[in-house]
């Protein structure tokens, strides 16, 4: 798998909760990991949001596929409700 990102964001996410895209990339290398559609809004593009553990820590990560490679548009630690729904889920979730 190769990713990519805006350095920008990278930065800024990094200086608002502390870590960056490189660090939350590992939720893609988690078995257990919960891939859902992002249908929040019309991005013009599919986006998916991946929930995965990373040192004992649920992360959501948005991203999009770019041919072979996966964009990383934001990043941040779940919350109780998407922790929960980590939990319960199927661990089969190669979207």
């Amino acid at each position: 798998m190769e990713f990519v990102w805006d350095e920008a964001k990278s930065e800024a996410c990094y200086l608002e909760r502390g870590f960056d895209f490189a660090h939350v990339v590992r939720v893609f290398l988690d078995a257990d990991r919960l891939i859902e559609p992002d249908n929040r809004l019309d991005y013009g593009e599919p986006r998916y949001r991946v929930l995965g553990r990373i040192d004992g820590r649920v992360f959501v990560v948005i991203y999009t596929p770019r041919g072979k490679r996966f964009r990383l548009i934001s990043a941040r630690k779940a919350n109780k409700r998407e922790t929960q729904r980590y939990v319960a889920s199927p661990c089969d979730n190669d979207a």
